[in-house]
């Protein structure tokens, strides 16, 4: 008869997925809104460090399993003893029976994938945000709506089959360079190498794009020297924190008329603020789970 199967041993370290923050709008107002919690989570198997995958941390247990499921690593769920969270050191160890067979192959041959929620150098980029600070520019209110203007001519691929982001460096009103990709990190790493290419310098340009602001994404904006990130969607915390931290003005949620501007708001001109809208809905107060 068999060994019987035993449920590992797992923490049950889940965060909240969701913070509530101060943002102001485009009328100057602040306003209670949310952004969703980021942290990187270390993966180690039976004490050697397979990937760093950045998440929203509300269930890092059935994600590392998940992720050694996926990936081919573990094939048996019966060969996982246990499964231990730590928050402190933004790490989860796995205790397999053994060590996995072929696990040196299947590392050396991983494809690294365009999804959006693995951070693959996360580390290398961390350790380069002591040397950067941005230019501090100031971003009238009339030149954002102006770019969100021409950007929308843009978005061929996303109006054809959706399910791709798009990301532009901008000067002034002006788009220089639109890449659509599958993944948010590969357009800008494009962008990246055009500029590159180029020449060209961001201390005067303002990057856009439609996905959301997390910390790889203000990092490599960050390394590109570009004092602006707008973005169509939200904002992550760790992203929030990382741009107060190298002076990043963040405006995100631009849609039509509307933005809001999580941080650099002293550089933000409001020389065209909409027409008065009705009364103001009261701030939620209670922070959602």
């Amino acid at each position: 008869m068999g060994t019987p199967y035993r449920i590992p041993q797992m923490t049950q370290a889940g965060q909240p997925p969701c913070d509530g923050v101060i943002a102001t709008d485009e009328y100057g107002a602040e306003q209670t809104t949310y952004i969703a919690n980021e942290h990187p989570l270390t993966l180690y198997l039976n004490k050697r460090e397979i990937v760093t995958l950045m998440t929203l941390g509300g269930h890092p247990e059935l994600l590392a399993i998940g992720y050694l499921r996926n990936q081919g690593i573990v094939t048996d769920i019966k060969d996982i003893l246990a499964v231990q969270v730590d928050w402190d050191t933004e790490s989860v160890a796995v205790v397999t029976r053994e060590m996995p067979t072929g696990l040196d192959e299947k590392l050396s041959r991983r494809t690294v994938t365009t999804g959006c929620g693995q951070g693959t150098v996360f580390g290398d980029m961390m350790e380069s945000l002591g040397r950067l600070h941005l230019p501090q520019i100031k971003l009238r209110q009339s030149t954002l709506y102006g770019v969100l203007k021409s950007l929308s001519a843009h978005n061929e691929v996303y109006r054809r089959a959706g399910a791709v982001h798009g990301c532009a460096l901008c000067k002034n009103e002006q788009p220089l360079v639109f890449i659509e990709d599958v993944g948010r990190h590969n357009a800008v790493d494009a962008i990246a190498g055009q500029m590159w290419l180029d020449g060209e310098d961001g201390a005067d340009k303002i990057f856009y794009t439609t996905g959301r602001l997390t910390s790889e994404m203000v990092i490599k904006v960050a390394q590109m020297g570009i004092p602006v990130a707008l973005s169509r969607s939200g904002v992550t915390r760790m992203g929030l924190e990382l741009a107060e931290k190298v002076g990043l003005t963040m405006i995100a949620r631009a849609k039509g008329q509307h933005f809001l501007t999580f941080s650099g708001r002293d550089n933000i001109v409001f020389d065209a603020m909409p027409e008065p809208r009705g009364e103001p809905r009261p701030a939620r107060l209670a922070i959602e789970g």
